[in-house]
């Protein structure tokens, strides 16, 4: 049996709690804006195993909440703002909040929880040890979590280390008292990488299991016999594989950069780095946020092999499966997230 993914609201690619937002209608702040299976966004009031998703559509706001204003109600036209946005993780959010003018109650509730970097410290390690290198040579004293880094500066006891940091500081070309700011920066963007990344590996086995699937479904004379679910089903799997080449050519993009940037570390790769990853988030983090909130749709519906014959597969191909992903391609493309999108292919 498969499960979809799950993680806290924060954490997550497709849940935006709205809590964070400075809204006048207080049942707000205990709702979730989610990303149904056709990736629009809507309102969650509330979310138990027995009853299910309790979801209203944002036009239908107004009469639920019984809005006097109505339409023209404030908090109407920020959930307007919301709800197109492509992904809710925390890092395409500072971006897309920002550039639309969205105010947020406190900024640094747009990070991600205790638990999800304890996750991610494995992930992160590729980007510490050329930092903990560069500081402590070949000596690195077991370091193997960002934050002992930052620790060790703070109070750096090996004058070795502190050499290092005022050689780094040079090649930088900043004071060592900026480093700390250096290594934030560092910090942030590179969790972000370590973030997407464990996002794409745990989608790999539900985006196995559903290709596999599809290929299988191809056995059913049912299926054989339905030419538009035919092609239908070649035209989702192109647009998966396109969206996962996608990913994969983007995260080693990533990697050349950082490996270069450490080859020769200087201020401006250092900044160019940190603008070709902030500039791409969003791209990521809404290919991850739609094929995560596909893949899960799908396993809810069908938990296992067994689960739902070839015609209703066919039928949630054809309806859920179907509706958002030519956008999805359009973002990654760089072009602007629209609800009616022309078709498209990576």
């Amino acid at each position: 049996m498969t499960n979809p993914i799950v993680d806290s609201d924060i954490d997550s690619l497709f849940i935006l709690p709205l809590k964070i937002i400075p809204f006048k209608t207080e049942g707000l702040a205990r709702a979730r804006l989610v990303k149904n299976s056709h990736l629009e966004g809507v309102l969650e009031l509330y979310a138990e195993r027995e009853t299910g998703s309790g979801q209203v559509a944002i036009r239908d706001l107004p009469q639920h909440f019984k809005w006097k204003e109505g339409a023209g109600h404030p908090d109407l036209s920020i959930l307007h703002s919301l709800a197109p946005l492509p992904s809710f993780d925390v890092y395409s959010l500072r971006r897309t909040l920002r550039d639309r003018g969205i105010p947020v109650n406190n900024y640094d509730d747009l990070r991600l929880s205790d638990e999800k970097n304890k996750q991610l410290t494995g992930y992160m390690s590729r980007f510490t040890l050329p930092l903990v290198k560069e500081i402590y040579g070949d000596d690195s004293k077991g370091i193997t979590r960002f934050e002992e880094i930052v620790g060790l500066f703070k109070d750096p006891d090996v004058k070795k280390a502190l050499a290092r940091l005022k050689q780094m500081a040079e090649k930088l070309k900043i004071s060592i008292d900026q480093i700390p700011r250096f290594l934030e920066n560092y910090g942030d963007i590179f969790m972000s990488l370590s973030y997407y990344n464990q996002c794409l590996d745990r989608l790999g086995p539900l985006l196995e299991a559903f290709l596999y699937t599809v290929k299988d479904m191809r056995k059913s004379m049912q299926v054989r016999n339905d030419k538009p679910l035919l092609a239908e089903m070649e035209k989702v799997e192109k647009l998966i594989n396109g969206l996962v080449n996608f990913l994969k050519r983007t995260f080693q993009d990533f990697g050349t950069m950082s490996q270069d940037m450490w080859n020769n570390l200087t201020a401006a790769k250092f900044e160019q780095v940190k603008a070709y990853i902030e500039d791409t988030q969003v791209k990521v983090g809404s290919v991850l946020c739609g094929l995560t909130v596909k893949m899960n749709a799908w396993v809810i519906r069908f938990p296992n092999p067994k689960s739902g014959g070839p015609g209703a597969k066919g039928e949630f191909i054809m309806t859920d499966m179907r509706q958002g992903l030519a956008e999805i391609v359009a973002v990654a493309r760089g072009q602007a997230w629209s609800p009616d999108g022309a078709e498209a292919s990576a």
